[in-house]
């Protein structure tokens, strides 16, 4: 080894000066040629031609420096090389322990989800034989495909943008259909009068409907065109439909994972019956009746929402159905293509229940605070927007537009009842429900539109709309979950615990 004739140290880009033999670091003795001219040591004139580069082996370990050549220093060093070298061994163990861990953690859930995957398949293909044993009992042939024939709704362009124009068309040509005619219409002959309500009393009940645990009915529906028959849905998840003269459940129907909040009928002249529920779950479903076999088959499962479901209507055109959800947004779904059309831009607060206009173009949808947003139906915009002066902020639980298209009537606290004029925007009345301790669940217009009923924790009471005189009351102190005026106005129907009542006039 050899050293700079400068600096003394080894070079790390050394040259030897072919004049004086002596070794040089290059960027030194470049330097000193470039002020000086010479070589330092000799005095001789050298220039950097005369310097040859010494080509040492690059394999070679450069020298320890001055303060490593004596032993305790080169002791100090090792030392210290050791102790890295134990830390760094120390750390690799503890980084593969911890591997390790993780190794065995993955390989347990693995091991889990595989085997609860084997179950899943397991109970799969036990309920697709028991099914296809039923249907090979009841003569009914099975899907060519072997799907169950619930679907997931598609939702094929939902988005916020305006409904597509074939819908609005739709819902264009069944305002002015409908419009025209409720302007004349007048209650059907034979309709009941408010003179009649006020001597209904109870003629029937049909008890211990729904599983007793967790007990009680959440919702109630009657069919049209068939009056006789009624669909509840229950805290037990299932939804029933009932036939009043034959007296026995005509379908048990299965599917929600947690109370079912809504229930409707969408009956259409020429087209399969169909059975709609929302629930808690976040999800509405669909069951369209087979003529072949008579039964209910599920057609679809609607998942639009991420929060509870806390409204269900079906739209004057019989081919379209609205949701509201605490989601803070209201959809639209096709029930001839099972496919969703629209659902709106998040409004500032969650939707807690839902009703539509009779002609077809507003939707009525209220919020915690007590405000009642009305939307068009064909834009998806806010066309009004109503909130009692006076009343604090509550969750009103249901909405409903008079079958005249005038007034809407939504309650305005936990115990008192507005009714709203729609042709000036304004609260033409306030109602007081009760002593204030009994809540309010539903509230509905009849078909007449000359009455209106509140049912909720202080039985069902029906008033006169304009005079606001309280025209009777029914199942005075018990709770009344929901309610329906029947054909013509004839009887009440009310869901109370886990029986439906009927009040009607005495024969």
């Amino acid at each position: 080894m050899f050293f700079c004739s400068i600096s003394g140290e080894p070079p790390q880009d050394p040259v030897v000066s072919s004049k004086s033999g002596h070794v040089y670091e290059r960027r030194l003795i470049t330097k000193y040629i470039t002020d000086n001219g010479t070589d330092p040591i000799t005095g001789e004139k050298l220039e950097e031609a005369d310097l040859i580069t010494v080509k040492a082996n690059p394999k070679t370990a450069a020298p320890r420096p001055p303060t490593q050549t004596s032993i305790p220093a080169l002791l100090h060093t090792l030392q210290n090389e050791w102790d890295a070298l134990v830390l760094e061994t120390f750390a690799l163990k503890q980084q593969y322990n911890a591997t390790r861990q993780e190794l065995s953690y993955a390989l347990y859930a693995q091991d889990a989800a595989t085997r609860v995957v084997a179950r899943l398949i397991k109970e799969r293909d036990a309920a697709r034989e028991a099914l296809a044993n039923v249907q090979a009992s009841l003569g009914v042939s099975a899907p060519a495909n072997g799907a169950s024939g619930d679907v997931e709704m598609s939702d094929d362009g939902a988005s916020s943008a305006a409904l597509p124009a074939e819908v609005v068309a739709r819902i264009d040509e069944t305002h002015q259909t409908l419009s025209a005619g409720r302007r004349k219409r007048k209650a059907p002959a034979g309709y009941t009068t408010p003179e009649q309500v006020k001597s209904f009393a109870s003629v029937h009940t049909i008890p211990s409907l729904h599983s007793p645990s967790p007990a009680g009915i959440t919702a109630l529906a009657i069919s049209a065109a068939n009056p006789g028959q009624f669909l509840t849905g229950g805290n037990d998840k299932t939804v029933q439909l009932y036939d009043r003269g034959s007296d026995k459940v005509l379908a048990s129907l299965k599917g929600h994972t947690k109370k079912v909040t809504h229930v409707a009928f969408r009956e259409k002249e020429g087209e399969n019956t169909l059975l709609l529920s929302a629930g808690a779950d976040k999800i509405a479903k669909v069951w369209s009746h087979d003529a072949v076999s008579g039964e209910y088959a599920p057609r679809s499962t609607i998942r639009t929402h991420k929060g509870e479901l806390t409204g269900l209507a079906v739209h004057p055109t019989k081919t379209l159905l609205a949701l509201a959800s605490l989601d803070n947004t209201y959809s639209l779904h096709d029930l001839n293509t099972l496919t969703q059309v629209f659902v709106c831009a998040p409004v500032d607060a969650a939707l807690t229940s839902l009703s539509v206009h009779p002609d077809g173009t507003l939707l009525a949808l209220s919020t915690p605070g007590g405000t009642l947003h009305i939307f068009d139906v064909r834009t998806g915009a806010i066309a009004a927007s109503l909130t009692p002066p006076d009343a604090p902020p509550f969750a009103i639980p249901s909405t409903s537009f008079s079958e005249n298209g005038y007034h809407l009537l939504s309650p305005d606290s936990s115990s008192s009842v507005a009714i709203w004029d729609l042709r000036n925007q304004s609260r033409v009345h306030s109602l007081q429900y009760g002593d204030g301790s009994h809540k309010i669940n539903k509230v509905a217009y009849d078909y007449s539109a000359k009455m209106f009923g509140v049912a909720g924790g202080d039985g069902v009471r029906v008033y006169a709309h304009k005079s606001w005189e309280e025209l009777v009351h029914l199942q005075e102190g018990e709770d009344v979950a929901d309610f329906a005026f029947g054909e013509l106005g004839r009887e009440i129907w009310g869901a109370a615990g886990r029986e439906v009542r009927i009040w009607g006039a005495p024969s």
